[in-house]
């Protein structure tokens, strides 16, 4: 519960202030021409029968606007007078236009005023990204220095990898460090360039490989290789359903220690820790076709044959995983085996700034590119709702990760909502784009109608993503 409670605050802290910022764009923009902001909220006040959806709200002396928070927190709105909106206020369009009024101003006008929302939230994630290099700085391993390469599965084994390949680069360009940058050029390149035995080696790649299979696999395309050494083993580790109870670590009772090294589980030779989670895999494959309890004390009993720390001796041991699969030991982590590699990068105030727009642009492009994704079955699968995004936070309390983790949620906002979507800011922005081109006007019965489409787009969207995560935590997806 703890972990939850730490988890939903930071979610809640970080879209609080994403939501605030964007509409405090809209809203600044808006008085910059004159145009009166009537509400400015944090999430939705959805009225439930006579009640009025606001958790609090006041409106300071002379001003026009009502600032407050509702209790959907679905986003956030500012409403602008005469202005076709979420809100669906029709009624003040009937009205005769007022100078004040959001209609009444030119298109140029109007055009900046639904951009400023996105410009905040782009411009907020550069400078993020630019304050995290100039405290924390940056910190890498090069691929180049990763001396066991990496390990790779059946498919891209049959392209021509081979395990220790130390990947250098394709046509895309040079590889930098290891990150999910290295499955996207991977997916489009023609040609791949790996280190194998100290020599350069050319892959040939088709160019068009897909980058959610290559992502989703069991095991991945490639990940780091690691070896089957334990790194430690703790007396008890938590119960899966109950991170406050915990239970006898299985490793622990049969007598691993640190060092010791895995060679086979069940009889299946284990060349390094990837290989050891891939067999684990499959027993949780195996594991949801058991029915009885019987069929899971007999899948969770395997044997192990480990060679111990500092002898010639090797063991043959036997135990029983826990119920979610837990062995009960860690191997080094891909840092800890690479510390004494570890490439760190110091910035000066204004080298940041830069450093942060180089980097949050190259997220941007990681991101629109993998948008094709998404209108694939198994991109629509991948959806995920607020559950999803909650769970990217960190389990313990990390400015630096809580702090990326906001940019990259400022990109990602200020993207989908520019996309020329009905009710979004982009299909705002479209309509207005036509009628600057055209200096036609679209009717406000047109808008009323795009508006009313664009909200159910939304609506079904986020059904689905909601549903995703309902899915994903129930295990049927």
């Amino acid at each position: 519960m703890e972990i939850f409670l730490i988890k939903l605050l930071q979610f809640i802290l970080s879209i609080s202030l994403l939501v605030l910022l964007h509409e405090g764009g809209h809203a600044l923009a808006s008085k910059l021409f004159g145009v009166k902001v009537e509400k400015f909220f944090i999430f939705f006040d959805v009225s439930i029968g006579k009640w009025s959806g606001k958790l609090f709200s006041f409106k300071p002396k002379g001003s026009a606007t009502e600032y407050g928070m509702g209790w959907l927190p679905l986003g956030g709105y500012c409403k602008i007078a005469g202005m076709i909106d979420e809100s669906m206020d029709t009624e003040q369009m009937k009205n005769d236009p007022q100078p004040w009024e959001f209609r009444t101003k030119p298109a140029w006008q109007r055009l900046i005023i639904m951009v400023g929302g996105v410009t905040v939230n782009f411009l907020l994630a550069l400078f993020i990204y630019s304050m995290i290099m100039f405290h924390w700085g940056e910190s890498y391993i090069a691929v180049s220095d990763m001396d066991m390469g990496m390990k790779f599965n059946s498919e891209a084994k049959a392209l021509g990898f081979q395990d220790h390949d130390i990947i250098v680069g394709t046509d895309k360009g040079t590889f930098r460090d290891f990150n999910v940058d290295v499955y996207r050029d991977l997916s489009e390149a023609t040609y791949a360039d790996v280190i194998r035995a100290g020599k350069k080696v050319r892959i040939p790649l088709p160019g068009d490989l897909n980058l959610l299979d290559m992502l989703k696999a069991t095991p991945r395309f490639l990940s780091p290789f690691t070896p089957a050494i334990i790194d430690s083993v703790p007396a008890t580790i938590p119960l899966a359903d109950n991170e406050n109870v915990t239970i006898p670590s299985p490793a622990h009772q049969i007598g691993l220690a640190k060092g010791d090294k895995i060679l086979s589980i069940n009889g299946k030779a284990v060349d390094s820790y990837n290989t050891f989670v891939d067999e684990i895999g499959r027993l949780d494959d195996q594991l949801t076709e058991g029915t009885t309890h019987q069929d899971s004390i007999r899948l969770r009993t395997i044997s192990l044959i480990v060679a111990k720390a500092g002898t010639s001796k090797v063991d043959s041991l036997q135990t029983i995983l826990t119920p979610d699969l837990k062995l009960g030991f860690t191997a080094p982590s891909f840092f800890k085996l690479y510390e004494k590699k570890t490439t760190h990068l110091t910035y000066g105030f204004w080298e940041s700034f830069p450093a942060g727009v180089t980097y949050g642009w190259n997220v941007l492009k990681g991101y629109v590119s993998d948008m094709k994704y998404v209108f694939t079955a198994d991109g629509a699968k991948s959806l995920g709702g607020f559950g999803a995004i909650g769970s990217l936070f960190p389990s313990s309390w990390n400015w630096y990760l809580f702090w990326k983790m906001t940019a990259f949620l400022s990109i990602i906002l200020a993207f989908m909502n520019i996309l020329p979507i009905p009710a979004l800011d982009g299909g705002h922005v479209l309509f207005l784009l036509y009628e600057i081109v055209t200096r036609r006007k679209p009717s406000e019965k047109f808008m009323i109608r795009a508006e009313y489409i664009g909200i159910s787009i939304l609506i079904l969207l986020m059904i689905v993503a909601n549903l995703n995560d309902i899915l994903r935590w129930l295990g049927v997806m």
